[in-house]
Order: C-alpha cells, then structure tokens, then sequence
C-alpha cells in the first residue's frame, strides 16, 4: 500500500563537522585496518592485521557531512583513498595525499549496533572488504559490493555520531502502525498510518524516537459517503492550490464499511499550513472514465511542472497506475497503467505492484513501489526509473529486474514494504519509512510495525536502500536532530 513525494527542506545553520581517531576493526576476523609498516608512501595498498594499538592502525575521521568522513592516515596530509576512483570491483584502497574528491569520502552505514558499519565509498556506492573476504592476516584491503557479510562490516569502537549528540534510536517507532508516510516540517516530525476505522490520526515529536510515545491524534472522522470504516494508506502532501499552499492528506477508504470492493481515494484540504490541520473534506479521487474497479494505495507525482496521482487497481492482476490532475484533488484524464508485476519476485502470494512513492535527486525521478502480496514475508520493494517522455506512457519508465529492499532473515525483518521518504532536519541525508513483520508468519494487519532507516546513493546516482536493520538495533538518529 502507499507512500510518496519527498519534501526538500532547507538545510538549518551548519554545525560544527565531528572529528575522533580510531581503529576499524574487521567483524569477520578481528584484525585491523593497518598501513603497512607506518610508511608515509603514496598509494601504498592498506592491509588488514592483527591489532596493535600501533599510530598505523588509528585513523582521523572527520565529518564531511552527515554520515560521511573523510579518514586520514597516521602521515600527516594523507587519506584512505580509492584508487583511481575507480567505481570497478577490487579497487585498491589506498593511502594518498588528501583531496576533496569522493573518492575519499567514506560513509559509515550502520550494520547492527555496536558501533558497526560498512565503510562506502561515496565515489562508486562500494565497501571497504579484505581481498576475497579472506579472513588471514597482512591481506590487502579493496572495494567490493556492499553486504552486511562480516567481512564487509567494521568496528569503529570511538566512532562519534554527527549532529544529534549521538543520540540513537531503536525500531520499530510504532509497534502496530501499518502503511506509515511520515514528514519533517517546521522542526518537528509528522506520521500517520493505517487505523482501519472511521479516523485518521497523526502524531508529532521533535524526535524521531519521541513518536513512539506521541499521542495519537485524531485529526478528522470520517462519515458516510466518503468512506465509512476503513482509513488506510494514509499520505500527505505540501502542494500548491488556488489558495496558495495547503497540507493534502490523501486516504484509501470504503464508500460503506468494511466493504472492501468499495475502496476507492479521497482527499482532505487543510486550512494552512499545520499538517495536523483543521482539515475538510475536499474530494473523492475517482477516476473519470474507469470508475468501476477499487483504487488504493494514493500518492503524488510532481515532474515537468505537471501534477499526477499514482494509485494501484484491480484487473485480474494489481498494477500501479498513474493519473493526470489540474489541481491537487481533480483528474484531468483517465487512469494509465504505471507498471505491471512481470518478475516472479513481484508475483509471491499474488500479482502485485502497489504503494508506488516518489523520491527525485539532481534532475533525477525514481518511484519505488511494494511487489507481491503483503501476506507473504517476499513482500518487498522495486524501482522505476523515469528516462524521459510522458510520464503517462509506460515506456517512459525502467523497472529494475532486481528488487532494492527486501526481507533479512538473519535481523529478523519480513515484508518490508509500503514506503515512504523523508529528510533529516539539516537536510542532508535522506530515510526511509516503510513497515515490517518481525516474523515469517505475520501478515496484512494491524500487527505491522513502523520502521524507519538511513539511506545512500549508489555511484550511478540510484538509491542505495541496503537491509532492514533488525528490531532494536541502535541507530544514530537523523541528522541535525536536537539532542531532546
């Protein structure tokens, strides 16, 4: 089911960039990140051996921004380098004279607590790894494709979080809160989800953490016709209208409840500029000319100036469709369809492509969506990519043979899926919120928890979503977050 457009906010007044010297300690062997014999050469390879507590084992890192460092050698002036900036596997990681390319700019993914991560090179989206994931001493260090092998993921035991004062978090945010799309504005953040009742509900934290105990605020109730009993897949969107700006806040609800064949999507209008509203009923987002099936999963579409409404129906299998609108709550043409499930990793319990979300960066437009049935843990994400043309037409858009996020059986994390995207409050990073199960065996209801994460960006300029962490893992918290 649903999520969205991402909203850019401005980045707040920058802080001071975080500096500490450690170790990087492999988790596959235990030995250590070593330039071999301390010798100041250039290109020297970096080797993985046994700790010494030696200068040639401890390096600088220094925050770039956000969740990237730069990471300089015991000789003053150098750098851990990728050789050439070579996007290729088993490029050298290297010692070199320090510069400000990305090729020496490193993110620190966190893995599974413990000060753990997997060290990613910005320049080609790849890990630090020991030369064949070879457990054995004095070996060379390269890049590889990242994973959470242990030999891909590195202690840094003084590791020092960004903005946020190292304050972490644990998921899930809400233990029962399906279909999440959540928002930071105005300093604080902003999350609804599914409630499967006649109200639609948000919470408020000036952290993320502070969402679990936030109140669950009844914003509107739902009457009859406009859907009765079913509130689900909730989104909402800061988009422009005859009246200037307004929250849209966009629901999959039956015309009658509990009556599953009658779900369709409507929309709220607010009355400025608080998400929490006071909202009104505006409108029923029905289709023009093919009103005559369900329409879930709602979501927004801004590109070449031109406003779209992304959706999922039923056909004999579940496509994502996409919709033209002249305003935030009316269609200007009828519905086309967006993308089929064709992979059989889309197709596990049931043909199914829904909750497409939109996320763009540097002239770039991608939707994610979530495939196969959500009853099943092969519930799970895929990726569009918008090469040009009319966003109506199919064939301006890829679909990616792979999925990018899917169920880690060794955290614990089934189905993740039905996304949404949001930004930390200085701006600089970007996350994800989806929901998962914490057992094989869960399935489409109430039980599903909220769960959000830190993402990267892949050389090629496609997100990079790597794994659901599992419950309970610490965090850093966003970005430029407050300490409380």
């Amino acid at each position: 089911m649903a999520a969205a457009l991402v909203t850019w906010v401005p980045a707040e007044q920058a802080q001071a960039a975080v500096a500490f010297t450690s170790t990087i300690v492999n988790q596959g062997n235990n030995n250590c990140t070593t330039v071999p014999g301390g010798a100041p050469t250039s290109a020297l390879q970096l080797t993985q051996s046994s700790c010494n507590g030696g200068t040639s084992q401890s390096f600088a890192f220094t925050q770039v921004s956000g969740d990237v460092y730069s990471i300089g050698t015991l000789t003053a002036g150098s750098c851990i380098d990728i050789s050439g900036a070579s996007s290729g596997d088993n490029a050298a990681v290297i010692q070199y004279a320090c510069h400000s390319g990305t090729n020496q700019q490193f993110r620190l993914a966190p893995v599974s607590g413990g000060n753990t991560f997997n060290v990613v090179a910005v320049s080609s989206g790849k890990c630090v790894a020991p030369s064949g994931d070879s457990s054995a001493n004095n070996i060379t260090l390269v890049q590889l494709p990242c994973s959470t092998a242990t030999s891909r993921v590195w202690r840094i035991p003084n590791y020092t979080s960004g903005p946020g004062g190292g304050a972490t978090f644990a998921n899930p945010l809400v233990a029962r809160g399906p279909d999440p799309w959540l928002q930071y504005y105005n300093g604080f953040y902003y999350l609804a989800t599914t409630t499967w009742n006649r109200t639609i509900t948000m919470r408020k934290s000036r952290t993320l953490a502070g969402l679990t105990s936030a109140p669950e605020t009844v914003i509107f109730n739902l009457t009859r016709p406009n859907g009765a009993g079913t509130m689900w897949a909730p989104e909402f969107h800061l988009l422009n209208g005859p009246n200037g700006q307004r929250w849209y806040f966009y629901y999959t609800a039956g015309r009658e409840p509990f009556d599953l064949g009658s779900q369709r999507i409507h929309v709220l209008e607010s009355a400025g500029l608080d998400p929490m509203g006071p909202y009104t009923f505006k409108a029923d987002m029905l289709d023009p000319q093919q009103d005559n099936t369900w329409e879930l999963d709602p979501s927004i579409l801004q590109l070449n100036g031109q406003l779209y409404l992304l959706g999922t129906f039923y056909n004999g299998s579940q496509p994502n469709f996409i919709r033209p609108l002249s305003n935030p709550w009316t269609a200007s043409g009828t519905r086309r369809i967006l993308s089929t499930p064709t992979f059989s990793w889309e197709t596990v319990g049931g043909a199914v492509n829904e909750g497409a979300e939109v996320i763009q960066r540097n002239g770039r437009t991608f939707i994610v969506f979530s495939a196969s049935h959500c009853s099943t843990p092969d519930y799970k994400l895929g990726i569009l990519t918008y090469n040009g043309g009319d966003p109506l037409q199919q064939s301006s858009w890829v679909k990616s043979s792979q999925p990018v996020f899917q169920r880690n059986n060794a955290a614990g994390v089934f189905a993740p899926g039905h996304n949404g995207f949001f930004k930390s409050p200085d701006g600089t990073e970007d996350w994800i919120v989806y929901h998962a199960n914490s057992s094989a065996n869960g399935g489409c209801d109430m039980n599903r928890s909220t769960r959000a994460q830190k993402f990267t960006w892949n050389a090629d300029g496609t997100p990079n979503f790597g794994t659901p962490a599992a419950a309970g893992t610490r965090l850093p918290v966003p970005s430029g977050e407050p300490a409380s």
